[in-house]
């Protein structure tokens, strides 16, 4: 049985968007359904043993063709600038919750916290808390994102009655600027009001201006987290976090370390420090690989790629390392090239790709140095009929480049550095993460790099790397200062494994999935 569901939508230069996009293959559905969650909490809060596993919600799965093609179209508009080709306020207030969340530990230093997720790798997020009373709320934590917004108390929309919200009644301290923002997410819109409050983030606390949505697009329904926290380096519809932060004296620099936790590893160490790198999550060096000449975006160039050690012959093509990612995505060419050094791959679409279950490491050369990439993140668990897909998809999100998710950074320490327009890459103190080894020329690049020793100084990469793609993220302000917004890409990827994917770019754009 092989059905064919076709999705039509405008024509992507009619709404150019780069926003959150989740791709859930059909292997995590399938796991998902098979995790019992009993252990039971007040309030409808369920907490698992297992790794400080809590579930949060009453997570709403709609079946696995519904799902890809709603994230299909909303990859589509996330990308769409860089393409290859009835309730009442009082019951919506009152609402709880149950979404898997997988807490992570707290080191207690300032200007860091815990990074939360779901259990399956598949979105990783912070608590923070907002306005006068101090509500928390999980943020979607994305390096590919200058917009950042909660879900509102007075939307109705379906995923915003499965969420925590903040509105209005929850703080004195609110002000509404009188603006409004739309942003395009795929097959909807998260639209609402701009407004200003007090927020605490990672023990930093300042006022900072966010959205409030009163409309959001379905796509949110099966995430635990209430909105987004943008960490790109451009504006969005609101005011640039790194920027706010600096500018309120909370950090000197505009810097911050990302650790993200696997969790098959066992209890969460995941963590973001802002204004520095945390020296106890890394070991050895931090080489850092200037961001692609001419943008601002958190992108640098891959000098070479391997399987086992052995080279695919491809490199010199810019990378989007981005949190808000789940899995690794790059040009069809490409990414075929490097499943042909897997023995045993094999693709019938150039999308998805079937490989051994027992396949080794692959690994990306950035500035002379190799970064492993763990066969337990690239390759997935088996599904029901035994076999296993790559994590690494044919799909050219963004015009000539790699997209490397949470798949790639889970094996490594980063740091992402907005001063100097750099991302340094270290060995994760953790021994289960992915290795790391220096090798003595970087292929398809003149970059080089130095090192520095547990982030006390800052080495500079010198990429000659040019940038090929362009574009921003659909999003709008209006009002008494009405100004357009531009965001950039970042997203929760996910895609059905199985899926034979078919993409014609016109007037408009027919997706057809083939199950």
């Amino acid at each position: 049985m092989r059905p064919t569901l076709v999705l039509t939508q405008l024509a992507l230069c009619a709404s150019p968007a780069l926003a959150f996009y989740p791709w859930m293959p059909k292997w995590l559905a399938e796991l998902e359904s098979k995790r019992g969650l009993d252990d039971s909490r007040p309030n409808g809060v369920n907490s698992l043993r297992k790794f400080g596993i809590k579930q949060r919600g009453n997570g709403i799965t709609s079946p696995t063709p519904e799902r890809v093609s709603r994230e299909v179209t909303r990859l589509t508009e996330k990308y769409a600038g860089r393409q290859a080709d009835g309730m009442d306020e009082a019951s919506l207030a009152l609402r709880t919750n149950n979404y898997n969340v997988m807490v992570a530990k707290e080191s207690g230093k300032d200007m860091t916290t815990g990074i939360d997720q779901d259990g399956t790798d598949y979105s990783y997020f912070i608590g923070a808390n907002f306005g006068s009373g101090g509500k928390e709320l999980y943020l979607l934590l994305d390096t590919g994102a200058g917009s950042s917004w909660v879900m509102g108390t007075d939307c109705t929309s379906k995923a915003c009655t499965l969420h925590n919200s903040f509105g209005p009644k929850d703080s004195s301290s609110l002000t509404d600027s009188g603006k409004d923002f739309s942003i395009t997410y795929g097959s909807g819109k998260v639209k609402g009001k701009i407004v200003t409050d007090k927020i605490s983030v990672a023990r930093m606390n300042l006022t900072y201006e966010f959205g409030i949505a009163s409309e959001t697009s379905d796509d949110f329904v099966n995430f635990a987290f209430d909105g987004i926290l943008g960490l790109s380096r451009n504006n969005g519809a609101n005011q640039n976090f790194l920027s706010a932060i600096k500018t309120s004296g909370q950090i000197k620099e505009s810097i911050f370390g990302v650790s993200l936790h696997r969790a098959s590893d066992g209890d969460n160490e995941g963590e973001i420090s802002f204004g520095g790198p945390d020296s106890d999550k890394y070991t050895g060096d931090i080489t850092y690989t200037s961001t692609v000449q001419g943008k601002t975006d958190w992108a640098i160039q891959i000098d070479a790629m391997a399987y086992d050690g052995k080279k695919a012959g491809v490199g010199g093509i810019p990378a989007y390392i981005d949190t808000g990612t789940t899995y690794m995505f790059g040009p069809k060419d490409v990414v075929k090239k490097l499943h042909d050094t897997v023995p045993g791959s094999e693709s019938s679409d150039g999308t998805s790709f079937r490989v051994p279950c027992d396949s080794k490491d692959l690994s990306f050369t950035f500035s002379g140095v190799d970064y492993t990439v763990s066969a337990k993140d690239w390759v997935s668990p088996q599904n029901n009929a035994g076999k296993c897909t790559s994590n690494l998809y044919g799909q050219e999100v963004v015009k000539g480049a790699f997209l490397l998710g949470a798949s790639f950074i889970k094996n490594v320490y980063v740091v992402f550095d907005a001063e100097k327009g750099q991302i340094g890459l270290a060995k994760k103190s953790s021994e289960k993460s992915g290795s790391l080894s220096v090798t003595s020329t970087a292929t398809s690049s003149s970059a080089t790099a130095t090192a520095t020793s547990n982030g006390n100084s800052h080495a500079t990469t010198v990429s000659t790397a040019t940038q090929t793609s362009s574009g921003s993220e659909a999003s709008s302000t209006k009002g008494a200062d009405a100004a357009s917004a531009a965001d950039q890409p970042g997203s929760s990827s996910r895609f059905f494994s199985n899926t034979g994917l078919t993409l014609a770019v016109s007037a408009v754009t027919l997706f057809t999935l083939l199950v």
